[in-house]
Parts: C-alpha cells; structure tokens; sequence
C-alpha cells in the first residue's frame, strides 16, 4: 500500500555531520547534563542542526542504538520551528538503554530549556479559576484542533 501523505525526513542540511564540525561544537559549546544524555549546544545564526553520538558502551545492540537517535530525531523535528539557532550534539549515556521512548523525549526537551534553547514553560497562575468560569488551557499544551500534534513552543 503505497502511503498518499508526504513523508517527512529528517533533511541533511538539519545534521550536523562531519567529524570538524562535531570538534567544533564539543569544543566551544555550552554543554547540560541529564541522567539520560548530555547536551552540547553552539549557538549560531544558522538554523538548528542536530548530531548525535550513541556509543555501544549505551548499547551493544544496533537495534537499542538505533531505537534511541530515532527517538532524538522524532523530537527534533517536532521542536525544531522553536529552537534557536546553531548546531545541538547529544551524547547519550547508558541510562537512556532501559529509558522509556517517552522519557528520552522528555529529557531532550528538559535539557533544552536548561539550557535556553527553547522557551521556558509558563507557570500556571496560583489562584484558582472562578466559579463558572471556564479555566483556560496552559500555554505550552498542543494545539490539537487543526488535526496536528505539534508541540506548542
């Protein structure tokens, strides 16, 4: 069955590829941690590119290797129209092999606010809503009425 909706890819020029610009981004950039991965960032004019480094010290297995860049890939691309410029690099560690896809995300996009990457989440206020009143939505929950799941920055 040949699918009718075009695919979306994950392009080159969203990579950050060569051996020279990986140096460069573990050389200078800002770098945060999690249990889960590390986070490299250099900041720069040009839109984000992601690398990824998953050693088979995270995983033996190609499948969990493969499993968990795909996983970084999906969120990147979701969060990438929010995402300041410059080149990102995510070393993963051990931690992310038994981590669920779920909390891989979630760690990537914690790393990304830690490190100003992304906007920071609005506080909901303190006080609670009237009485008949309906309470408005958060800031940062996905608009799902157009049909898209996309991630409100």
């Amino acid at each position: 069955m040949i699918s009718t909706c075009p695919r979306k890819r994950f392009p080159r020029s969203a990579r950050v590829r060569t051996r020279a610009e990986y140096t460069t981004v573990f050389n200078g950039a800002r770098r945060v941690s999690d249990p889960l991965m590390t986070l490299h960032w250099l900041k720069g004019d040009s839109p984000a590119r992601l690398g990824l480094a998953v050693s088979r010290k995270v995983d033996t297995r190609a499948v969990g290797r493969n499993r968990i860049k795909r996983v970084l890939r999906d969120a990147t691309r979701h969060l990438r129209s929010c995402l300041s410029g410059g080149d990102y690099v995510i070393v993963a560690r051990s931690a992310a092999k038994t981590a669920s896809n779920q909390q891989i995300r979630e760690a990537f996009e914690r790393l990304l606010r830690r490190a100003g990457a992304l906007p920071p989440v609005a506080a909901g206020g303190t006080m609670p809503p009237r009485e008949g009143v309906d309470a408005p939505l958060p800031l940062n929950v996905p608009d799902t009425s157009s049909g898209r799941a996309e991630p409100a920055c």
